[in-house]
């Protein structure tokens, strides 16, 4: 890297293994609703919903845009106090992964690298709409990855297996 940033060229093993790079991290795009805005009424203790997505678009043969979609919504009673949807994209170099490493960064390395951005702005946009600060808590996309693995897996529990 420090190579790279100085016009020479990279050392041979840093061309040849596996690179993951990020290069643009930016918002898509992002809605905010609050319906009846933030009305005082009673205590504020409403029922938040998470909701997380991964889209992955391929840009070029060795550039992937990955959007993670962040949707909370939060409920107080039976009404939507608020609902916000933040898609918060990346552009990553991916070279020399294998099959299953390509799954893994596309699965939990890239959402873990955009989930602070798209935190932050849920927190701005809540906060914005009149609503207290809202702070998401962290994700661990590796147990998410590694459990959505487990489902897919045909051996899975679950899982019907062929006969």
């Amino acid at each position: 890297m420090a190579n790279e940033a100085a016009g020479m060229s990279p050392a041979p093993e840093a061309t040849t293994g596996p690179i993951l790079h990020l290069q643009h991290v930016y918002l898509k795009d992002c809605s905010y609703e609050a319906p009846d805005g933030p009305r005082g009424e009673g205590n504020w203790n409403p029922q938040i919903n998470l909701d997380l997505q991964t889209g992955v678009t391929e840009l070029s043969p060795e550039i992937q845009e990955v959007v993670l979609t962040v949707t909370v919504s939060a409920k107080q009673g039976e009404k939507t106090a608020f609902l916000v949807e933040v898609k918060q994209a990346g552009v990553f170099l991916l070279r020399n992964l294998s099959e299953e490493d390509t799954k893994r960064a596309f699965g939990a390395i890239c959402p873990n690298v955009l989930f602070p951005y798209a935190r932050a702005q849920v927190s701005h946009l809540v906060t914005q709409g009149g609503f207290p600060q809202l702070l998401l808590p962290p994700v661990n996309f590796d147990a998410l990855f590694a459990a959505n693995a487990n489902q897919s897996s045909p051996d899975a529990p679950g899982n019907p297996q062929p006969n």
